[in-house]
């Protein structure tokens, strides 16, 4: 992944660059708070499909769920 290549050799990323720019043209605290939002329900909706893929992949059944939530060990399937 290049973002995580870029922050592990110091570098910033153009998104990183262009956040940076944004938040240095004096946006009030207000803006800065719906940024932050936009961006983690952006974050969310990728998490959101990647569950899913997973889920899917896993095919889990009530009775799985069930094991997980109740047992202390590492449920693997």
């Amino acid at each position: 992944m290049a973002t995580t290549q870029q922050a592990s050799n110091g570098t910033l990323s153009e998104i990183q660059i262009s956040l940076l720019r944004l938040f240095d043209q004096g946006i009030s605290d207000s803006e800065t708070l719906e940024l932050r939002k936009i961006l983690m329900d952006f974050f969310d909706q990728g998490l959101r499909k990647e569950l899913e893929e997973v889920l899917k992949i896993k095919e889990y059944s009530d009775e799985d769920y069930r094991k997980m939530l109740s047992s202390d060990k590492s449920f693997v399937k």
